[in-house]
């Protein structure tokens, strides 16, 4: 009959086998995880890298033609700076609704959010208000809009035509 520890020793001896057979086969397993996601990296910087040069490119050979380049929206806005050539319907709906209120006569004198809100017919709700006033101070700080006075706010159009005439 074999002794407790015998079978002890060779019932470990079994286990530190499998305990280096698995490490092998997760070292294996995870160097080509470590390989595919390698491999999927060098694809993506291969495909920026070539968008990259394709707009570079283009806008090389618009400035060549004498293009105006203009400044694309911020990030996380959907509201670009106003070129001198720049046209209302490159803006969000939203947005386009705002300067079509601000561009009423009513508004040469300046408009608050809340008169905004009511030109809009949108009802005046805390949420609807703060958006609306973040959406016209964004069109401000873009110079589709200007704040006359705090809160107070025209279309860049009517403090243009004004300035010119």
């Amino acid at each position: 009959m074999a002794s407790v520890l015998g079978l002890l020793e060779a019932r470990e001896k079994k286990v530190r086998e499998e305990v280096a057979r698995l490490r092998e086969e997760a070292e294996r397993v995870q160097a080509e995880r470590v390989q595919a996601a390698l491999v999927a990296a060098e694809g993506a910087l291969v495909r920026l890298s070539g968008a990259r040069e394709t707009v570079a490119e283009v806008l090389g050979e618009q400035a060549a033609q004498g293009g105006e380049l203009t400044r694309g929206a911020v990030a996380g806005s959907t509201v670009p700076h106003r070129g001198e050539n720049a046209v209302v319907e490159v803006l969000a709906p939203e947005y386009q609704q705002i300067l079509r209120v601000l561009a009423v006569p009513e508004a040469a004198d300046g408009m608050r959010v809340k008169q905004i809100l009511a030109g809009l017919g949108w009802e005046a709700t805390p949420t609807r208000l703060e958006g609306v006033r973040s959406r016209v101070k964004r069109l401000a700080a873009r110079g589709w809009a200007a704040e006359v006075r705090p809160n107070v706010f025209v279309s860049a159009m009517t403090t243009a035509s004004a300035a010119a005439g």
